[in-house]
């Protein structure tokens, strides 16, 4: 189990860091803290978008329109914390 478990903790450990940088440099960007004129900015970004736009859209097919807010970046947070925190270990006893 051990051979299974190392892998997937490793997965969602780095999705939830990619997550969380992602997360935090919206709001950087929104408040105006970060410009995407900048090219090194705006590089960093819409990678991140590219990389979290496919976990991202299956989740927006499910939840509500909510116009001005976009939730799925924090449904997607919420996964991968139960997934990581609490459904991973279980299935490891």
């Amino acid at each position: 189990m051990m051979a299974i478990y190392g892998p997937l903790s490793l997965i969602l450990d780095v999705a939830f860091f990619i997550m969380l940088m992602h997360i935090i440099m919206s709001w950087l960007i929104s408040f105006q803290v970060l410009n995407l004129g900048q090219p090194v900015v705006a590089q960093i970004w819409f990678g991140l978008n590219k990389l979290l736009e496919p976990i991202y859209t299956p989740i927006r097919r499910i939840l509500p329109d909510t116009s001005p807010l976009d939730l799925a970046p924090l449904v997607a947070f919420i996964i991968i914390i139960s997934l990581r925190d609490y459904i991973l270990p279980s299935i490891l006893l």
